[in-house]
């Protein structure tokens, strides 16, 4: 009961929903998802650490950068089932669609780049 409980909060927020749709297509470090949703460092971390925590996603650290990728085949079972539950539900859906085309643009920025943009600010 713990896990669906974790998963159900995790899921029940719109920007970690959008985050989580964004890994569909492959990883992202965690600059590239704060860029996406235009939301601060902190917001983004926290959201990020929900999916983490509930199973959702999974996460590896290169140097200073922090990548996040759909939960894989090692995930559990309940994990899976939601994950595709919420790409089939919502990959439709206009904020979806939206963030689509945006990331295409924001995984071709250097990242180097785009942690000096949030880190000004």
């Amino acid at each position: 009961m713990k896990e669906f409980l974790l998963i159900a909060k995790a899921l029940g927020d719109e920007n970690r929903l959008r985050a989580l749709l964004a890994l569909r297509n492959g990883e992202l470090c965690l600059c590239q998802l704060i860029e996406l949703l235009q939301l601060a460092p902190s917001t983004i971390s926290k959201h990020m650490d929900v999916l983490y925590v509930a199973g959702l996603v999974t996460r590896r650290k290169e140097g200073r950068w922090q990548y996040y990728t759909l939960a894989g085949k090692d995930a559990s079972p309940i994990a899976r089932q939601a994950v595709k539950w919420v790409i089939e539900s919502l990959a439709d859906e206009k904020a979806i669609v939206g963030d689509d085309k945006r990331l295409c643009c924001v995984k071709k920025r250097d990242l180097v780049e785009l942690t000096t943009c949030y880190q000004r600010n």
